[in-house]
């Protein structure tokens, strides 16, 4: 059988040779060294040709491996600054502090992780003395992205630093008293320290390089220039199998974003084993970020190595560490000096050679302690080589022990993660290792002490200093003491009061020219920002696209198709509109980035993201949990939302349940407005809260949940009774009487119903509310629930309050005291959403909702199906009605028959 690789010609081969001499030149000398000093020799000659080609800017294929080696060789590495022995000092406090933290904890059994925060120790101070810039020079600093599992010794910092006590460490993980610590990096929880939630795992990489992208959007769109800002993630090699993780890495080249950099602490295990028991995960990891554009900077091996790499003449060395799986260099970090010997070294006759020429204290010197991760000086220049790298970002693969200084019963043990404590014998083996003056007089009970040299000591003093040099403390969460924005003219919401008269308009559309409308305010028109998956033509946004600009940072390098229309596609380097193609997780991630300007850089952005309600929430609600945690502001808005409005698109756009996740976030003000006037006085309030003057107690940091729909339906005017922009914030008004809406009932003395509708499904429920009287002599009221979400936490609030001893009504019973008859309410979402009033509505109740799976067919078939047009509707309220003997029971059987149910 032919060889397929025989017959694929290369691209090369596609190309005319000018020269075939020269090539067969080339060839026959690379012919010469693979047989006389081998194809390994051989290998190495067209590896570092091809890095001068690459250097010198030649258009070849990048290697997407090099070999398992640092990148920075020894004789390279720059001076690191400062003084390495103070450091070493503040370390060694830092990693017994976290280690004592948690070891305490674990007596109240609230957990928390010790062999994180070991193995990176070095990767967080080396920042922390030498790069990561604070709050108090330009108002922004570096942002920092902290992995979750290592909290514990950025406590254990900021306890030396002064600006935590005992009390806190103390409360780590126990919050309900008031000075608690969060478990991980949860900036609602404690604002003035975290700036960014990075766990769940995963979000923190998405994000961190949408960040670094907003803040070059901020800085080329004219709002602020944060050119000076780099943003830092510090991840786990096993959080790289998270797809978010690694989701946007061709972005982040596309775009230059070389204020952007990973730190990647490849301890070689996640949380059960091995990252890559059987494969090298730094090899994996080198070759996905260079193969999407990124610079890669390993550091794997310390100073110890330098003398084995020195006798390595053949290059068996650099080869056998290649080879040895992931797994094995885990286990020769536990077995001694004679089993490295047989297993590594007695592979190859090279390096047989080579070990006899190491002790055995040399030998256990490499493989138990010495990893690049470990040493500042090779932190240092890998860090140092990342912020001077201009054109792309940087990932830093940086080789650790799991457990690193714990003993030797957590070092690289598979089940190190779990392992909450040191006994008071592995703390007395740490302190003598780490050379930190605790007697033995300290360990009061077997409780392990915490250790501080004391405020005035050099160490706290030099931390200090160097934190200072670089712009104050480190990480911090600012809240700056912004002004308030002026309010848009009332004319931009005002001209929505009126209705569309005969026009037909969904939601969406009104939503859209709201914003229009909005984004031409003199004063904070600017600050809004459009957010789009890919979907502008799908909800009426093109119109946007020539005078907003969609932004890129390279602007427009060619002439769009479309040039001589009128909505032509425009990008511009200071477009204000991130379109983001089909991604709603970047998406997202540009929300979060824009919703927290306002804290991250001072500059408040009001922040709109427009997508389909059914791939919000449903796709991406853990990072809108993450929105709710780090304190963003703006508005989500679920177009085309609805279980049958976009019946077309079958049971994947079916949207019935996205109101159901919103309300489980805390944050989030859920609303499902049925009319544009409605959707023009929630932004208008949700300006003001988030934006402007906030009522006393009102939290600012919320998000608003908007649901719009595509359906063109008629726009009424706003009611002029009292109390209805205080219903429509408050989730319920009466829209309309049977008697204003003047739909006659024969019978002075008519049974009277009481119909609830959100959104869409209003439109059904007036239907209904004429034919209920017209056909069947029931009178009815249409109260518009523009949120059943907001309507329970008003509800749950009141019964707190009860619990207190304060007597207060909820809202919902206040708006529906003395209405007459049962109640009926109906969504187009599942029954669960409307349900969530029921204990608190004195009446009888009942609802219609779409349950179960979308379809596709028309709308009207749709709901037919579900149950939910006007003549199910119908026939729900003459059965309610029946039970109370208020219409006959044979009522309800003719309705059926006649509606064909």
């Amino acid at each position: 059988m032919t060889d397929p690789q025989a017959i694929q010609p290369s691209a090369l081969d596609q190309l005319p040779d000018r020269d075939p001499e020269e090539t067969a030149e080339w060839q026959a000398s690379l012919d010469a060294v693979a047989k006389a000093a081998g194809p390994h020799r051989a290998a190495y000659l067209m590896r570092r040709t091809l890095e001068r080609a690459e250097g010198n800017g030649i258009a070849l294929p990048k290697l997407l491996e090099t070999d398992y080696v640092n990148t920075i060789p020894t004789a390279a590495e720059p001076s690191a600054p400062g003084d390495e022995e103070m450091e070493r000092r503040i370390t060694a406090w830092n990693r017994w502090n976290a280690a004592a933290m948690v070891t305490r904890g674990s007596k109240h059994g609230v957990g928390g992780h010790i062999a994180t925060f070991a193995s990176a120790a070095w990767l967080y101070e080396t920042g922390f003395n030498h790069f990561f810039k604070g709050k108090e020079a330009d108002g922004s600093g570096d942002q920092l992205y902290i992995q979750g599992h290592a909290s514990p010794g950025i406590y254990a910092r900021a306890f030396l630093d002064g600006r935590l006590t005992e009390q806190h460490l103390d409360n780590f993980r126990q919050e309900a008293g008031g000075e608690g610590l969060p478990s991980y990096p949860h900036p609602r929880r404690l604002p003035w320290l975290w700036e960014f939630p990075t766990v769940s795992m995963g979000l923190g990489p998405l994000s961190a390089i949408y960040q670094a992208r907003f803040n070059r959007y901020l800085t080329n769109r004219g709002i602020k220039d944060v050119s000076a800002s780099h943003v830092w993630a510090f991840l786990g090699d096993g959080e790289m199998d998270e797809p978010e993780s690694t989701a946007a890495l061709a972005l982040a080249s596309r775009e230059g974003l070389d204020n952007l950099t990973f730190v990647i602490n490849c301890n070689l295990q996640r949380l059960d084993g091995p990252v890559r028991a059987n494969f090298k995960i730094v090899q994996e990891l080198e070759a996905q970020f260079r193969g999407a554009g990124w610079n890669v900077v390993k550091s794997l091996w310390g100073s110890a190595w330098d003398e084995l790499f020195q006798l390595d003449t053949t290059g068996a060395l650099v080869r056998r560490l290649r080879e040895v799986p992931d797994a094995q260099v885990q286990t020769y970090q536990t077995r001694g000096a004679a089993y490295i010997r047989e297993d590594f070294f007695g592979k190859d006759p090279a390096l047989v050679e080579l070990a006899k020429l190491l002790s055995d204290d040399k030998i256990l010197e490499c493989f138990h302690l010495s990893r690049g991760g470990h040493e500042a000086r090779k932190v240092f220049a890998a860090y140092k080589a990342a912020v001077e790298f201009k054109g792309a970002p940087t990932v830093i693969l940086a080789q650790t022990v799991k457990g690193h200084t714990l003993g030797e019963g957590f070092a690289s043990k598979n089940a190190n993660h779990q392992m909450k404590k040191l006994s008071v014998d592995e703390f007395k083996a740490m302190r003598d290792l780490l050379e930190l003056p605790i007697s033995d007089a300290q360990f009061v009970d077997g409780v392990v002490p915490y250790g501080h040299p004391g405020a005035d000591s050099p160490e706290v003093r030099y931390l200090q200093e160097r934190r200072a040099a670089l712009g104050g403390p480190a990480p911090a969460r600012r809240t700056h003491a912004l002004a308030p924005l002026p309010a848009p003219a009332d004319k931009a919401f005002a001209s929505f009061d009126k209705g569309s008269g005969a026009q037909n308009i969904a939601t969406t559309m009104a939503f859209v020219r709201l914003v229009k409308d909005l984004v031409r305010d003199k004063e904070t028109g600017k600050r809004w920002v459009p957010i789009v998956p890919d979907e502008a033509r799908t909800f009426g946004m093109e119109s946007l696209f020539p005078s907003l600009g969609i932004y890129s940072p390279k602007g427009q390098t060619y002439e769009p198709v479309d040039r001589d229309q009128l909505m032509y596609y425009k990008e511009a380097k200071n477009g204000q509109i991130l379109n983001e193609g089909i991604t709603e997780a970047g998406s997202m991630a540009d929300f979060i980035a824009a919703s927290t300007a306002y804290s991250t850089h001072g500059e408040a952005m009001i922040p709109f993201y427009i997508f389909y309600s059914m791939f919000g929430w449903q796709r991406t609600a853990d990072q809108m949990w993450q929105l709710g945690d780090q304190l963003g502001r703006g508005f989500l808005v679920g177009a085309t939302a609805g279980r049958t409005t976009l019946t077309g698109e079958g049971l994947q756009h079916a949207d019935g349940h996205s109101p159901v996740i919103a309300a489980t976030n805390p944050a989030a003000l859920s609303y499902d407005p049925a009319f544009a006037y409605e959707i023009a006085t929630i932004v208008k309030d949700g300006l003001r809260r988030m934006y402007g003057e906030a009522a006393p107690g009102e939290d600012q940091n919320v998000f608003y949940y908007l649901t719009v729909y595509n359906e063109p339906m008629p726009q009424p005017a706003k009611p002029s009774a009292p109390g209805v922009d205080e219903g429509i914030l408050k989730g319920l008004y009466r829209f309309n009487t049977a008697e204003s809406a003047g739909v006659e009932v024969a019978a002075a003395n008519a049974p009277r119903i009481q119909l609830l509708g959100s959104g869409t499904a209003i439109h059904w429920v007036l239907k209904a509310q004429r034919l209920l009287a017209e056909e069947w002599g029931v009178a009815s009221d249409v109260w518009s629930a523009t949120s059943w979400t907001e309507l329970r936490r008003d509800a749950l609030e009141a019964d707190a309050a009860l619990l207190r001893g304060e007597e207060r009504l909820p809202y919902v019973r206040r708006a529906l005291q003395g209405a007459e008859g049962p109640v009926l309410a109906v969504s187009d979402y599942m029954r669960q959403v409307p349900d969530q009033i029921a204990q608190w509505v004195e009446q009888d109740w009942s609802s219609l909702g779409a349950d179960g799976f979308g379809l596709s067919d028309t709308r009207e078939a749709a709901r037919r199906h579900f149950g939910v047009d006007a003549q199910s509707i119908v026939v729900a309220a003459l059965a309610q009605l029946a039970r109370r003997g208020e219409v006959k029971a044979s009522a309800v059987k003719e309705a059926r028959e006649r509606y064909g149910l």
